[in-house]
């Protein structure tokens, strides 16, 4: 029954609908420009021997198969619905647990400078990257073929979230021990942790709870709400390429970490 109802969740996105049309073109018109451009950005990073862009990289390739699907659907609604009911519904779902994937790989490999950096410096190779990359993009294929045949998946779709939850603790409990690491690549790997934990809970974590709870996959109103967060993946995505890029976010986490310092002080001096 929950292959069944997730199959008639996502055939339940209309684009005949004013709304879902503007939004979907507006996600493809912003998004699908500055992904490419991110990715050839971050992949001249990668030729000069960095190997933290390459899941950032990866991220947006799963969001270019998502792009693309939407794509297809708003551009031929007729035809493209036809096509969707044979497997477009599972390149899409490819697309979307790929980029969940990958999200986890950015979370683990900003937990390991913070807390393993002696470990993570002399493990972090472009080849282990690549392996991983493969395992990750080989895994939602597995997991397309859990969704068709296996009616009840509801523990894989859990397993990200309290891995991101994990990752995030155990950096901010490890940031005092971590003395290699300078100031302002501690800001941008929290903010990156967090950021990654606050998409995935607004964006992901609502069709958790859909694949938990009858009562959600039932109403349509929640359904069509979660078909409408899954689209702004790609974008929120994007802000994860600011936050690989030093310069303008350094001054910003700065500044907040200084608005916080205050707001101690003053708070401090009060009482």
């Amino acid at each position: 029954m929950v292959r069944v109802r997730v199959k008639s969740l996502w055939s339940e996105l209309s684009y005949d609908q004013p709304v879902q049309y503007v939004i979907t073109w507006t996600v493809i018109s912003i998004g699908f420009p500055l992904t490419l451009l991110a990715i050839y950005t971050l992949y001249s990073l990668v030729q000069n021997d960095h190997v933290a862009p390459i899941y950032i990289i990866n991220l947006l390739i799963s969001d270019i198969i998502q792009l693309c699907y939407m794509i297809v659907l708003v551009a031929e609604p007729e035809k493209s619905q036809k096509i969707y009911q044979v497997f477009s519904y599972y390149v899409y779902c490819f697309g979307v647990v790929t980029s969940v994937g990958f999200m986890v790989c950015v979370a683990l490999e900003r937990y390991l400078v913070i807390a393993w950096p002696l470990w993570y410096r002399f493990r972090r190779t472009i080849k282990i990257s690549l392996v991983v990359c493969v395992v990750v993009w080989t895994l939602p294929l597995v997991y397309v073929l859990v969704l068709h045949f296996w009616v009840d998946n509801r523990v894989i779709n859990t397993i990200p979230f309290p891995l991101l939850i994990f990752f995030l603790g155990g950096t901010l409990k490890s940031l005092s021990a971590a003395i290699s690491v300078s100031s302002d690549e501690k800001r941008r790997i929290v903010g990156m942790l967090v950021l990654v934990l606050l998409i995935y809970t607004l964006l992901f974590l609502p069709t958790i709870i859909m694949f938990l709870t009858e009562e959600a996959r039932d109403n349509s109103k929640f359904n069509k709400l979660i078909v409408m967060l899954l689209k702004f993946s790609p974008l929120a995505d994007l802000i994860l390429y600011v936050f690989i890029r030093k310069g303008a976010i350094d001054k910003l986490l700065a500044s907040l970490c200084c608005c916080r310092m205050d707001s101690d002080d003053n708070i401090g001096s009060s009482v």
